[in-house]
């Protein structure tokens, strides 16, 4: 039975037992002209069956108005106990508990990336992403999978990414960065679409099938789209023509802690000294043993192998490679 089934029966269970208090409440005010408190009072004893002593002597109306009450509420209160008994059996109650936690823990969040979907790509940038301790949340809509990245404390949303609700939910206002990687171009679309509207700001990468899909991805808001068939395509066809730097470009690593070969520096990281000073003032091979092979001007444009003279400045970022031991120095320097 759907968690929507369960809760279905259970606010109706709800609704029931408040109709069934109410009922008796005003049958005897109208009725008999108990006040409010007495007739609160004669309903709880009826329907909980305490048996308490009446308010005064019952009439034959009374009387009758009572062992209907009493019939009433226990199919009312029978129903109401099966309905509660089968909620905390199913596992529904804790499961809302614990849905409640996650999205507590979501909306404390800032900064955070979203992951919709947990296909191949999907489930490629969550590790990506691990490794690079960056705080994620996944949205999903196949419970099994839900339950597979719970059981792995992975921050999860079940919904339909193409939804404001489902976005809201996983703190779409507050995210940084947002990875839509369904198997449909037209719920990626969507997702791009919903998520540019929420949050301006927030960059968002897109998976593409179609190659048709990539112009109408990017109009829509997708700050990159990735099609990952013609990336392979092109890595195989590259194998063929120069083994020997793909191969080399193969072994280069961002992964983590240790094992990084490449490193991203952000100049407004750096101490405020290294400000509008040149590459070489910076001095990175001296100290780190790391290399500049690239750089990333404040208008987002890419300089590869840049000279020496090149300023840095405020909003720029500089792609340094090196060995993990030289790349750990450098991290640990800026």
């Amino acid at each position: 039975m759907t968690n929507t089934v369960f809760q279905s029966r259970l606010y109706r269970a709800i609704i029931l037992s408040s109709s069934i208090v109410a009922l008796g409440v005003l049958g005897y005010i109208l009725l008999f002209g108990y006040s409010f408190v007495d007739a609160l009072y004669m309903t709880t004893i009826t329907i909980s069956t305490i048996g308490f002593g009446e308010v005064h002597p019952f009439g034959v109306g009374e009387k009758l108005f009572t062992i209907g009450l009493i019939i009433s509420s226990l199919f009312v209160i029978g129903y109401a106990v099966s309905s509660f008994s089968e909620y905390l059996i199913s596992g529904q109650f804790f499961h809302q508990i614990k849905v409640k936690k996650v999205q507590k823990k979501i909306e404390e969040l800032q900064g955070h990336t979203i992951v919709c979907g947990y296909g191949r790509n999907g489930r490629q940038a969550i590790s990506k992403l691990k490794s690079y301790k960056k705080q994620i949340v996944v949205v999903e809509k196949y419970e099994g999978i839900v339950k597979q990245l719970d059981e792995k404390g992975v921050l999860t949303i079940e919904g339909d990414a193409t939804l404001d609700e489902t976005l809201l939910r996983a703190g779409i206002m507050n995210a940084d960065n947002l990875i839509t990687a369904l198997p449909s171009d037209a719920d990626n679309l969507f997702v791009v679409l919903t998520a540019k509207q929420l949050n301006k700001d927030c960059k968002i990468i897109s998976r593409a099938s179609k190659e048709t899909s990539y112009n109408k991805l990017k109009i829509a808001g997708a700050d990159n789209v990735i099609m990952p068939d013609k990336l392979g395509g092109s890595h195989m066809a590259s194998l063929v023509v120069t083994p020997d730097v793909i191969e080399f470009v193969d072994r280069l690593t961002i992964e983590g802690e240790t094992t990084a070969n490449l490193e991203e520096v952000a100049i407004n990281d750096l101490p405020e000294k290294y400000l509008d000073k040149t590459i070489l003032d910076l001095d990175l091979r001296k100290k780190t043993g790391c290399t500049v092979i690239g750089y990333r001007t404040p208008s987002k444009e890419y300089i590869i192998n840049p000279e020496a003279e090149v300023k840095l400045e405020a909003g720029g970022n500089l792609i340094v490679l090196g060995r993990p031991e030289q790349i750990n120095t450098l991290r640990k320097l800026f």
